[in-house]
């Protein structure tokens, strides 16, 4: 089947403000040495579906630089490209109105394309999946779109948008949040929540924009697929099933994580720390593509390291470092204390400081004995703190800025 990517990368992520505050959520690093939308780009690439559009929007510059130093490839046929889409205003002057609307304003693209399946995805979740099992599980079914889903416990459904299904997983429903929802037939401990990741038949995706794409909020999840699925044959497919290569015993299986709250941000990389994490990133049989850094090795100098990822080009000096990430090329001086921290590239933190529960983003330099974390009601006087208590410090000034 010739599959064509669609890649919505357009959201502004509110919740993650300061990360936020000069970039769009897909863009925000993750993990050391990657960005969010380097986890849904690498599992398309990995799935062997290479032709792919990415839509963004807000804030797009430092994505749209992302994806052009590290996502562009040369080949040596036209079906090849990563190619970044802002909107095009083709349908007027007017920005991408939801998911649906953004696919309409560019089906000149995907019909150009000539595809027989056209994969929606979203670009702001961290999780590994091979897309093939999905588009075998639509062909299976006979599907016109196929909607992946995640399972979680009916006592959690009143947080999601949940999908009824029945005995053969075609859909039935949708509920937004509901407080007595309807379990799968399968398993009545259980919901299907959306993913937003879909498939749709190339014929039936031209069918559905001309007859439900002009409304003001034209978006998938919220307008267009609760309106279809008694006209087409509209499919769960079950991720909890889903087999990915090279996966360890100790992971959480098919793990998903929506990171759009910085709580949800931090946890998801705490997630990565320790001997057996529920996400291990290194899986040689799934990769997910990275920034490219040139960077000597990580440097570490009479220093106790734990539970912690340090990158390529850091420099840590006789300090102490607990649960936390190092990105590339950070410099932390003597007698420095960081537990629970998550530090992006190009950070220097200078002599005798102590941060505890921080995450400090790209640029930013640190005076001596600086501490954070530590004091709270000194804290909400200098920097910004999350409600869950996490303390945020934006994005710094680059030296070549």
């Amino acid at each position: 089947m010739r599959t064509i990517g669609i890649i919505m990368a357009g959201g502004k992520g509110e919740r993650l403000y300061p990360l936020t505050k000069e970039r769009s959520k897909p863009a925000v690093p993750f993990a050391g040495k990657y960005r969010i939308i380097d986890f849904v780009l690498s599992n398309f690439i990995n799935s062997q579906i290479f032709a792919n559009y990415v839509l963004v929007q807000y804030l797009s510059q430092s994505l749209i630089e992302h994806i052009r130093q590290n996502w562009s490839f040369s080949s040596v046929t036209k079906d090849h490209f990563i190619t970044v889409v802002p909107p095009q205003m083709r349908l007027g002057e007017m920005w991408y109105r939801g998911t649906a609307d953004a696919v309409k304003q560019n089906l000149n693209l995907i019909t150009d394309y000539s595809p027989d399946l056209v994969a929606i995805f979203g670009a702001d979740h961290i999780y590994r999946m091979d897309i093939r099992q999905m588009i075998a599980f639509h062909i299976e079914k006979n599907a016109d779109v196929t909607i992946s889903a995640i399972t979680v416990p009916i006592t959690e459904a009143s947080r999601f948008g949940i999908i009824t299904v029945d005995e053969n997983d075609k859909i039935i429903g949708f509920e937004e949040k509901p407080k007595n929802p309807k379990p799968i037939p399968s398993n009545p401990n259980y919901v299907y929540a959306s993913m937003g990741n879909y498939i749709f038949s190339f014929d039936v995706l031209r069918k559905v924009m001309h007859e439900y794409g002009d409304s003001e909020n034209a978006d998938f999840g919220k307008t267009i697929l609760p309106q279809i699925f008694k006209h087409y044959r509209l499919f769960a497919y079950n991720y909890s099933n889903h087999k990915l290569a090279g996966i360890k015993t100790y992971e959480e299986k098919n793990y998903w994580r929506d990171v759009g709250t910085i709580q949800s941000y931090f946890d998801a990389h705490m997630d990565l720390l320790g001997l057996e994490p529920k996400l291990d990133l290194n899986n040689p049989k799934w990769p997910i593509i990275s920034q490219k850094f040139i960077s000597g090795p990580a440097k570490i100098i009479q220093s106790n390291i734990e539970d912690s990822l340090i990158c390529d080009g850091a420099m840590v000096i006789k300090s102490s470092i607990k649960k936390s990430i190092i990105s590339s090329n950070v410099i932390i001086h003597e007698k420095c204390e960081l537990s629970e921290c998550i530090i992006m590239d190009n950070c220097e933190i200078k002599s005798g400081s102590r941060l505890k529960r921080v995450i400090v983003d790209r640029y930013n330099i640190f005076e001596p004995k600086t501490i954070i974390g530590h004091n709270p009601s000194r804290d909400a006087q200098n920097y910004f703190i999350d409600p869950s208590g996490i303390v945020v410090i934006p994005r710094g000034i680059s030296k070549w800025e």
